[in-house]
């Protein structure tokens, strides 16, 4: 008779609970998708969420909704997120590109995404490919929390690559990735290994259509 082993969840960066954890998440998935006329009017709430969080996650977020969000020009911050995040290779939101790029290997990648969703009931549109890390955040949040977790941890070293080059372009946005590392496991020495290998080689080039990953007949209503 086997005997069944209870997996431990990792620690995490910071003492977090895992209300404030979820807090987090729901606000890094509105902060880091495009700036919407929606989330733009949500500014007092978001402020008041992250002022409920402890200094280490709640501060770096404080700090990016004063100095970007608080003047409030809606164009001037969409052209700053269309730059720094459609603009660079570097700093793409999905989260398989960076080992991958637009590559036939990147497909099973994104199927560990869409399963994980299909698996908690969670149905999502083909305008956005199931690794993108606002979409990520916001499954992590509100719909499975074990799951989310898990495929946040899984991608630690793509995250902070990801705030490295935001920290080394001078971007706010780092601090939201600063706040979302915290929620995760510490980060290894085999993660700071593979951290090294992705930024010396970056993400592959060869073009493929992921069309098959993006159309599945079985994802085709709109994300709630």
């Amino acid at each position: 008779m086997k005997m069944l082993m209870l997996q431990r969840r990792p620690e995490r960066s910071v003492a977090l609970s895992e209300r404030d954890a979820r807090l987090v998440w729901r606000v890094a998935a509105l902060l880091l998708d495009y700036p919407s006329p929606q989330t733009l009017a949500m500014l007092d709430q978001l402020t008041a969420a992250a002022s409920e969080l402890p200094d280490a996650v709640g501060t770096p977020i404080l700090d990016f909704l004063l100095h970007e969000f608080a003047p409030g020009d809606p164009m001037r911050l969409a052209a700053q997120y269309v730059e720094t995040f459609d603009m660079r290779r570097r700093a793409s939101l999905h989260l398989t590109y960076y080992a991958y790029g637009d590559t036939r290997k990147r497909g099973m990648a994104l199927l560990r995404f869409k399963h994980a969703y299909r698996q908690a009931g969670m149905q999502v549109g083909d305008e956005e490919l199931p690794d993108y890390l606002p979409l990520v955040l916001e499954f992590a949040a509100t719909v499975d929390t074990l799951q989310g977790e898990r495929l946040l941890a899984e991608h630690v070293p793509v995250l902070e690559l990801l705030r490295l080059s935001l920290r080394d372009s001078g971007s706010s946005y780092a601090g939201i990735l600063a706040a979302v590392l915290a929620t995760l496991p510490p980060i290894s020495t085999a993660d700071r290994r593979r951290i090294a290998e992705l930024a010396a080689q970056g993400p592959p080039d060869e073009d493929v259509g992921l069309e098959p990953f993006a159309m599945d007949p079985l994802m085709v209503q709109g994300r709630r």
